[in-house]
């Protein structure tokens, strides 16, 4: 067979973490299980980043922590899986597993990798408790101060890679879950409406999912309600 790959005396061998080590087996398991498909629609996020500048300031006051395109997201997120309860699904040989819950996981990066702690129940929450929920599993995912309920059972996820800049991604899969709903970066820039050329705040919502069981008809279907929700956005359900 081939030769083991020795590392030459200039090059480092660095261990591979516990976390790692199950982040790349999840990796390779879920590319083996789950035809993935990649399907991307754009959205124009102009009247949510107008309504997030003009009341950042009060909701910090009033709540503690930053108003985030990423609530915005989740919930337009949960009314959809609610439209389409294929999404919050998983495929087994011996039939579709449709959940009742819709727990959302939510991709966070730590500096050693990657972990997904779950909002539970997210469809049965109010935009507030949404945000304060969000902001609270994330600042305790970085202290490494989850319990191990908070990152099981989740149905579908949601991955903010704008924060990292991403304008575009094609996200892997959390098994056993359908589909993961990666959002990138909101940026000004002109776009044509009604044959005039406007500046708005444009993002990309990109979701990939499992052939096995969601058809491109369908999962465009889904993106549609996700993009109509934000496009226009109830704020009175924000206070």
């Amino acid at each position: 067979g081939p030769e083991p790959l020795a590392p030459s005396a200039e090059e480092q061998i660095l261990p591979i973490s516990p976390m790692r080590k199950a982040i790349a087996e999840h990796m390779v398991r879920s590319k083996q299980t789950a035809p993935h498909v990649t399907q991307i629609h754009e959205v124009d996020m102009t009247a949510i980043d107008g309504y997030r500048q003009a009341h950042q300031e009060a909701f910090l006051r009033e709540t503690g922590i930053t108003l985030t395109f990423l609530p915005f997201v989740v919930k337009a997120t949960v009314d959809a899986l609610r439209a389409y309860p294929l999404m919050n699904a998983s495929y087994t040989h011996e039939g579709i597993i449709v959940k009742q819950a819709v727990n959302i996981g939510i991709a966070v990066a730590l500096e050693e990798g990657l972990i997904v702690p779950v909002l539970r129940e997210a469809d049965k929450k109010s935009f507030l408790t949404l945000a304060k929920q969000l902001a609270n599993l994330a600042a305790r995912a970085r202290d490494k101060r989850l319990s191990l309920e908070e990152i099981h059972q989740g149905t579908f996820t949601v991955n903010n890679f704008g924060a990292f800049g991403t304008l575009i991604g094609t996200p892997i899969i959390v098994q056993p879950q359908a589909g993961i709903l990666g959002f990138g970066r909101v940026v000004r820039r002109p776009v044509v409406i009604d044959d005039a050329i406007v500046i708005r705040s444009m993002a990309y919502l990109c979701l990939s999912y499992d052939h096995r069981l969601i058809d491109g008809a369908y999962a465009g279907a889904f993106l549609n309600h996700v993009q109509a929700t934000l496009e226009r956005f109830d704020f009175s359900i924000v206070r």
